[in-house]
């Protein structure tokens, strides 16, 4: 008997799960608020230079706003003001004749910006004059290079120092005034929720429901509707920070049954997993000297490194192939990062972006026992990967259907990151299984990283982004391609398991040994409800 069978005997998804799921629920939501809030609060709205102190005595100043505007900045094809360049000295001419523009001289602007304020009252554009992606890359990449497990001091110390420390540091971010402060205050932000990433996944494990997953869909669609009522870059920082505040208020759920095996203290393991038992109304669990074996056996799974991972042939083909399947991740969070540009407002993207998740996630639960998750892997990556190439070859003029294969894009997209964590989990065999997530974890969250890097290249070539995601997807899902099919067939235990031909077919779903049956896929969403 397995872990996981210990689980299934105490009441797989009883009151004690629900409990858990609702408790958890918030920080999960908190999740994508925080990741993907430098689309609002380091937006650059529209803006031009100030030309306020531009020369010309008396005669500037008694223009009118339009006039001044004429004879002060330089326009681009649709008739805007340019944003950043201004004439050397006004040109009056303009007024009778505005063809003449083409050939005057210019300058950048050399006393600042005058920024729309209609759709945002203040973003860190405005008032920190900060660079948008390179805030992307502070806050979303750096708390994501960091390690995965924190097991010296247990997972819910573990999680209540999280808590703490994404609640102060996020509140003080939102009153840095400088770039260094914000930057520094936004990266020590990155190491807790970095810390919840960790460790609310692992507490939960007793938690078995797609609703997991569905958390940060709804956190996601709720960040677009804050983002529109509220304006200002420093109160919505603070207002996506304070549901932390609940959260701390659940740190009395029990520790993780499993790491507590893991770590020899088998008769508190056993306390609380009696205690779900009666909250569920189920017998008690098994034996102590069961958890005495399943403790030694969590203690061997420890010594594997994550060296085991390439020291064998096919072990180094598979860490190699799934590390290229992650390439998901660039292509989620680049698509997420780039709502601009589809005729919509940046809500209204944003939110639908969101919403085309849920059906995504709920398609794709389905369609992994149809069709298997090699299919679902690589179909999903590379149907990504074609309508991004679609939508390059859509005129600009046909907004609609490029919006319409822009979601379709993101909700495959979504599908493809749900089914890389259960697909990879069954991949590894279970001696390595912890190390293998943890680098794939390690390359995802390095997509992430890249993914703002990414969408600066527009300034070098308008279609580069889009080129490079979509090669990213397609050679990812043709990476998939040559992984083995997961679905009814005997899981690795071993290193040796993986080396050898795996073609042993399970006779019935739910077989008393979790290493021989395929994971349910609602477990994938208790794997994988975090970005």
């Amino acid at each position: 008997m397995t872990f996981e069978n210990i689980l299934e005997e105490i009441g797989g998804f009883g009151p004690f799960q629900i409990t858990f799921m609702v408790l958890l629920f918030v920080p999960r939501m908190v999740l994508p608020c925080h990741f993907l809030l430098n689309n609002f609060i380091a937006a650059s709205p529209p803006h031009r230079c100030d030309i306020s102190t531009l020369g010309g005595g008396g005669l500037f100043r008694n223009l009118t706003r339009e006039q001044r505007l004429t004879v002060g900045l330089p326009v681009r094809e649709d008739g805007a003001p340019k944003s950043c360049e201004m004439f050397t000295e006004p040109q009056f001419q303009l007024l009778a004749n505005s063809s003449d523009a083409g050939n005057l001289s210019t300058v950048q602007c050399r006393s600042g910006w005058v920024y729309d304020n209609s759709t945002f009252t203040s973003t860190i554009a405005t008032e920190v004059r900060l660079f948008v992606f390179t805030l992307c890359v502070t806050n979303i990449s750096i708390l994501n290079l960091l390690p995965t497990r924190t097991c010296r001091y247990g997972r819910k110390n573990t999680l209540l120092a999280s808590y703490v420390m994404s609640i102060v540091f996020g509140f003080a971010s939102a009153f840095a005034n400088s770039y260094i402060v914000f930057a520094v205050l936004r990266f020590l932000t990155g190491f807790g929720l970095t810390g919840i990433i960790a460790n609310v996944v692992v507490i939960g494990e007793l938690t078995k429901l797609m609703v997991g997953s569905l958390s940060w869909s709804v956190g996601n669609m709720l960040l677009a509707g804050l983002a529109y009522l509220i304006n200002d870059w420093r109160t919505l920082t603070m207002v996506v920070t304070a549901p932390l505040g609940f959260a701390v208020l659940t740190w009395w759920i029990p520790e993780s049954a499993r790491w507590l095996l893991a770590h020899g203290k088998v008769e508190k393991a056993q306390f609380y997993l009696e205690k779900c038992a009666k909250f569920n109304k189920r017998p008690k669990v098994s034996s102590n000297v069961l958890l005495e074996t399943l403790s030694d056996t969590e203690k061997q799974d420890k010594s594997y490194t994550y060296l085991h991972l390439i020291k064998t042939p096919k072990m180094r083909r598979l860490t190699l192939l799934t590390g290229i399947v992650f390439g998901v991740a660039l292509t989620y969070y680049a698509i997420s990062l780039n709502i601009g540009g589809f005729g919509l407002n940046i809500y209204l993207t944003h939110f639908i972006y969101a919403a085309i998740e849920v059906p995504a996630k709920l398609v794709i639960y389905f369609c992994l026992d149809i069709f298997g998750r090699k299919k679902c892997q690589a179909g999903t990556l590379l149907l990504t990967g074609i309508s991004i190439v679609v939508n390059i070859f859509i005129p600009r003029d046909l907004w609609h259907v490029r919006v319409v294969v822009a979601v379709l894009g993101k909700g495959l997209s979504e599908s493809a990151f749900t089914t890389v964590f259960l697909y990879t989990t069954e991949l590894y065999p279970t001696v390595v299984r912890q190390n293998g997530m943890g680098y794939s974890n390690f390359m995802s969250r390095l997509g992430v990283t890249v993914a703002p890097l990414v969408l600066l290249l527009v300034d070098v070539w308008s279609v580069l982004p889009q080129i490079i995601i979509c090669t990213v997807a397609i050679g990812s899902g043709l990476a998939a391609l040559l992984l083995p099919e997961t679905l009814n067939v005997r899981l690795p235990e071993t290193i040796e398991d993986v080396e050898k031909t795996r073609s042993i077919k399970k006779k019935v779903y739910g077989h008393n040994n979790i290493n021989t049956c395929t994971i349910k896929p609602s477990e994938c969403f208790r794997i994988a409800f975090f970005k």
